[in-house]
């Protein structure tokens, strides 16, 4: 199963920070939307999925395989609950997808990319600096290094630019 792993960053390398002040671009957005669409699912941390639901209701992501991982929540409503990366994949390996979308936050990302199971990396880059925030940490405990390939770079409008890379796993 391929594994794109999803990401919007500011323009120092920090994760965008979302709020009231900061909210998420509507290019990244769009772009999340497609990306799901596309894969026919996403996989998301319970903390990045509540701030996500909002309302409720599933938008755009109605008849979309939604994976929440939690070691603490045992069922969310009309959606997958995994404990792990690789639980997540197996579920989504089981219902026939050949993508996995892996959408965040920061702790999700860094599992996935600590147990080598990313194949590309899409950073959108928004037009923000930030003074504090979250990294992407492909070991915790210490430095390490891993080339990644230059897949392709566009422009999504409103300043916001995609990177998308390839990792050797």
């Amino acid at each position: 199963m391929k594994t794109i792993l999803w990401a919007t960053l500011s323009a120092n390398g920090n994760y965008a920070q979302s709020g009231p002040e900061n909210p998420p671009t509507k290019e990244a957005l769009q772009d999340f939307a497609a990306q799901a669409g596309a894969a026919g699912n996403f996989i998301v941390g319970r903390r990045t999925f509540e701030g996500m639901r909002g309302g409720g209701t599933p938008g755009p992501f109605g008849g979309i395989d939604i994976v929440v991982i939690s070691r603490n929540t045992a069922e969310i409503p009309g959606v997958k609950v995994a404990k792990s990366p690789q639980d997540a994949l197996e579920y989504l390996q089981e219902r026939g997808h050949q993508t996995a979308l892996i959408s965040g936050g920061a702790d999700i990302h860094n599992s996935f990319l600590a147990s080598g199971l990313v194949d590309e990396l899409i950073f959108n880059v928004a037009p923000v600096l930030e003074g504090k925030g979250l990294n992407l940490i492909t070991d915790k405990d210490r430095y390490q290094f891993k080339h990644v390939e230059l897949l392709d770079c566009k422009p999504l409008g409103g300043g916001v630019v995609q990177l998308r890379y390839g990792i050797d796993r």
